[in-house]
């Protein structure tokens, strides 16, 4: 009866399912790493984050180039505010607002973005504490570039002049007419009249919609390999059904229709010749 999984067909069937369940499993094993990976991440970022408070806070030189060992740490530099910029739809503590964002002259001649601190409302025609004259020493925690479309930074352009939607040297290096550190600092303490900006975590070390995204691609190929192993089942069943029905010598009912159709031609033939011509 199981003569059939000798022919080609099934040879074919057998070598496909035999190929598909463990390249099912070892993605699905896969994307579950990846999200395990990012909660371990995640967990070192925090406890670096929570250490890098209490940390005594090192020259900017020292923690360049930013990176996942070095983002969060406290670091100070000397230089002279230049040009402010705003950055809009920013959301501190649940309240919509922007960020003021100083551009520090260090001696080198490059600009360090400095995020001084957060207003709530609308950039337009609000009224921005002007920065600080002269030469000062910030400190604040060291944060990586921002990417347009990644932990909610807008990508929208298009932004009246003083606005820039991304903290980054790539978006600022096109608003200044100097160098931009690729990094940029958020103050320990705001200045006078604004809201202290929290450091954020390094892209990639969060429980972000990737990792979640990670997540459903290990039930996705789990649930691939079950649907193989049911469609197997299901085509061999149905094969040792049919095989059955030929060994009883049972044959697919034929449909009544073309019988109907064949005995209805001659019984109106029949009506019509027995009706008188007149």
């Amino acid at each position: 009866m199981y003569r059939f999984l000798l022919t080609p067909r099934w040879w074919g069937i057998n070598v496909f399912v035999l190929l598909a369940i463990p390249f099912c499993v070892f993605m699905g094993s896969w994307q579950l790493s990846r999200f395990e990976s990012r909660v371990d991440d995640s967990r070192v970022a925090k406890e670096r984050a929570e250490a890098a408070r209490t940390d005594p806070a090192r020259p900017l030189a020292e923690l360049l180039p930013v990176d996942k060992a070095t983002a969060g740490k406290q670091v100070t530099a000397t230089g002279r505010y230049a040009e402010q910029l705003v950055v809009p739809d920013r959301e501190v503590d649940g309240r919509s607002g922007f960020y003021v964002l100083g551009l520090l002259r260090t001696d080198g001649g490059e600009a360090l973005p400095v995020v001084r601190g957060w207003l709530p409302g609308s950039p337009e025609g609000a009224k921005v504490p002007a920065a600080p004259a002269g030469e000062v020493t910030v400190t604040g925690a060291l944060q990586a570039s921002e990417q347009p479309g990644d932990n909610g930074v807008s990508a929208r352009g298009g932004l009246p002049a003083g606005q820039t939607a991304a903290i980054s040297a790539a978006s600022l290096v096109n608003l200044v007419p100097y160098d931009v550190y690729d990094a940029w600092v958020t103050l320990a303490t705001a200045d006078r009249g604004m809201t202290t900006v929290p450091a954020g975590t390094t892209p990639g070390t969060g429980l972000d919609l990737k990792a979640f995204q990670n997540l459903g691609y290990t039930g996705e190929w789990f649930v691939f390999a079950g649907f193989v192993v049911f469609m197997w089942f299901r085509l061999l069943r149905r094969e040792v059904e049919f095989a059955r029905d030929a060994a009883l010598g049972i044959a697919p009912a034929e449909s009544p229709a073309p019988a109907a159709a064949t005995t209805a031609v001659p019984e109106k033939a029949q009506d019509e010749a027995s009706t008188p011509v007149r």
